[in-house]
């Protein structure tokens, strides 16, 4: 019987061995994941590597001119990256200014204000809006918008700031055909809007309900809620929603293609036509040969770059915001 116990006692104290099957799988899982990982990274590197390697031509031509020079002269083979620079940078910056107020409030009105048999059809419909094709933007602002953009905005406004110092150079349109870089932006704004919107709302909805019902329970308004408690809650993640929105912005292609009027020159009226980097590669990359290939490939680089910088800044936001 003593001898029994000692071997019971002896058994139990014995550590498990973990089965090879179990340990197999384990390593196959990892492994997996490993690379997965490294497969981002080497799409990345790839990405990279070969844009730089295309437009290294064009670099070694130009040199930093390639940047600040506004010429793009495709039959002397002369180019230059700065109008399509300031067109990207200008269209995105409008459609932020004007999208994401709307899409903040549209995600307020959401979680907040809304009613409930009007929540249901208002999500719905943002959520189609996201899944429209841009090229369906870009078709809609070309042969819809942009004609009653020229008829009710542009010849008006022309004629009222038409001699002023600054509105009568901003915004006067010599030839209001209702393309430019407003217009682009203003589409841009309208594509964006559902991405920020959808995101802000999910991030609003996250919120605990005890905090919102504390600040009412003190006598707090709605407005009060919402500025001293809902959004510095969400700061850092409605930041990553903006720069998700920013980012749709600079890359977009098609719909800015349609609607910017695609001109290589620069004017500082926004209702003049302009070009973007993505609308100008797309314009040329199917007839590009040589040098001017070269010089669309480093534009690419370019852009790649601006969206890269765009990135860093929003970490920093981000960071700052936490450290608050």
């Amino acid at each position: 019987m003593v001898a029994l116990s000692q071997k019971l006692l002896v058994t139990s104290m014995e550590k498990p061995s973990r089965r090879s099957p179990q340990l197999s799988f384990d390593q196959v899982f990892r492994l997996a994941s490993l690379s997965s990982a490294l497969i981002v990274l080497i799409v990345l590197a790839g990405i990279i590597g070969s844009m730089i390697y295309g437009g290294l031509p064009a670099f070694r031509e130009f040199g930093f001119g390639f940047i600040t020079s506004s010429v793009w002269d495709v039959q002397r083979d002369q180019y230059g990256a700065w109008v399509a620079i300031v067109g990207t940078l200008t269209s995105a910056l409008i459609a932020l200014v004007i999208g994401v107020p709307i899409s903040l409030g549209i995600a307020i009105f959401l979680t907040q204000l809304c009613p409930p048999w009007l929540k249901r059809p208002v999500s719905t419909t943002i959520e189609l809006l996201a899944a429209v094709p841009s090229i369906i933007y870009g078709m809609w602002g070309l042969f819809v918008f942009a004609p009653l953009f020229a008829q009710f905005v542009q010849i008006p406004v022309s004629s009222i700031v038409e001699g002023l110092p600054v509105f009568g150079t901003i915004l006067y349109a010599r030839t209001p055909s209702g393309v430019g870089v407003l217009t682009a932006g203003i589409i841009l704004a309208i594509m964006i809007i559902p991405f920020i919107a959808s995101i802000s709302r999910d991030i609003l909805d996250q919120i605990p309900p005890v905090l919102r019902e504390s600040a009412y329970g003190i006598g707090c308004t709605t407005w009060e809620v919402v500025r001293h408690v809902l959004l510095p809650q969400v700061g850092v993640s409605v930041i990553g929603a903006i720069m998700l929105g920013l980012g749709r912005a600079l890359g977009e292609t098609m719909a800015v293609t349609f609607v910017i009027g695609n001109a290589n020159r620069l004017s500082p009226s926004l209702f003049d036509p302009g070009s973007t980097i993505a609308s100008r590669i797309a314009n040329e990359f199917n007839e590009a040969i040589g040098l001017q290939l070269n010089a669309l490939m480093a534009l690419g680089c370019i852009l790649f770059l601006v969206t890269f910088t765009v990135l860093v800044i929003a970490r920093v936001l981000v960071a700052r915001v936490k450290m608050r």
